[in-house]
């Protein structure tokens, strides 16, 4: 028996034609939470609608989202108004969004939001209590899934940028009912046991209900508790949980986070070759520095000719003596003036000059008589001359 299949995107476009075909599905409305919500850079919106039980991939491109007149987010409740076609690409059927309007707000991002708030009031997030990532880390915690390619990822980063790392890994579910918990206590147990230098928990993208559990108290308490430091690497980049926040370090993506903690070998060992370089540059610098001045001052003068500046000093010392010298030579001629000048005022003034003209002193008991009437008749008195003195009586 001969059979002829038909090529995947032959199949495809049959059930694309089904779908095209049912009025039905050409227009329908339909609400619903988003969830993994993107913004691409070319103004199309991809996003998930869902509710309790099940889940439809939606897209929006830029001529309809640019009329929208709110702001869709994750979380939002909307009701969107579209056709049901399939991507024949990736043979999935997803509603092509013609409008959207708001239907209120998610109640796990209500949930989300309230926490965070609460939180952040209690300062969880203050930056005081972030704990510095260690350089040179010895031993890396890894808290995610067993299985799956996150951990791959880590490993191979880490692995990478430094063979000889020393990676822990601790299995822990990270998503579903007791993920939260479970996370917790792996936190509290490495922080115990002091089994590692730094923590990473991460796990791959998803919806809001897939990262819930980084988004519950417990584990927002275990990592604020942790005396470890914790980077966070949860979901995609656009992938905010409340672990992120209260975590020391959030990286982008489980591979960024093993970028962050595993120092790069080679750009270390570059940097301390370039460290030495520079070292011993510094040093040939300095000791040619040195040698020029040795050489400089070995050839002054100083060195060469040592009496010869004992000689000036003597010279200058000869200098000062000539000038004070001098200085006294003036200084004495100008005080000898002054005092020939005294001598002769005072000469001029004395009573002895009087007596070279003919006049006398008359005394009278040792004192000078002034007036003849302090002399009585019979008075004894001494006549002083210039030549001599004489003995009289007051008659």
């Amino acid at each position: 028996m001969k059979y002829n299949p038909m090529t995947v995107t032959d199949l495809n476009l049959y059930v694309k034609e089904k779908f095209v075909q049912d009025e039905f599905l050409n227009n329908v409305l339909v609400k619903g939470e988003i969830s993994n919500f993107k913004r691409h850079y070319t103004g199309h919106l991809y996003f998930t609608l869902k509710d309790e039980n099940s889940l439809i991939k939606c897209v929006m491109f830029k001529g309809y989202a640019d009329k929208l007149p709110f702001d869709p987010k994750e979380g939002s409740k909307v009701i969107v108004f579209g056709t049901v076609s399939v991507y024949e690409r990736d043979g999935v059927y997803q509603i092509y969004t013609k409008a959207m309007e708001e239907d209120g707000v998610g109640d796990l991002y209500q949930q989300f939001q309230k926490l965070k708030a609460d939180l952040e009031k209690e300062g969880y997030f203050d930056t005081v209590y972030k704990k510095k990532i260690p350089m040179f880390p010895k031993t890396i915690g890894v808290l995610t899934s067993k299985t799956g390619s996150v951990v791959k990822d880590i490993i191979n980063v880490s692995t990478r940028r430094n063979p000889n790392v020393n990676l822990r890994i601790c299995p822990v579910p990270v998503q579903g009912e007791g993920a939260a918990v479970k996370i917790a206590q792996a936190i509290k147990y490495m922080n115990e046991n002091k089994l590692a230098d730094v923590l990473i928990l991460a796990r791959g993208g998803g919806s809001l209900e897939d990262l819930w559990p980084f988004n519950e108290k417990v584990v927002a308490d275990a990592i604020y508790e942790s005396e470890l430091p914790i980077i966070s690497a949860v979901g995609h980049e656009t992938d905010f949980t409340i672990a992120d926040f209260v975590a020391d370090l959030r990286a982008p993506t489980p591979s960024a986070a093993a970028e962050l903690a595993v120092p790069n070998i080679m750009e270390v060992e570059e940097r301390i070759a370039l460290y030495q370089k520079r070292l011993r540059d510094s040093l040939l610098k300095k000791v040619e520095i040195m040698r020029m001045q040795y050489e400089k001052c070995m050839s002054s003068r100083v060195f060469k000719e040592p009496k010869r500046f004992i000689y000036d000093e003597y010279q200058k010392i000869d200098t000062y003596l000539k000038r004070l010298e001098n200085s006294m030579k003036i200084k004495q001629k100008e005080e000898k003036t002054k005092y020939i000048e005294l001598v002769a005022k005072l000469d001029a003034l004395s009573p002895l000059k009087t007596l070279t003209r003919g006049y006398s002193v008359t005394l009278h008991e040792g004192n000078v008589v002034k007036s003849s009437k302090s002399l009585s008749s019979g008075d004894e008195i001494d006549l002083k001359f210039i030549d001599g003195d004489v003995k009289a009586e007051v008659l």
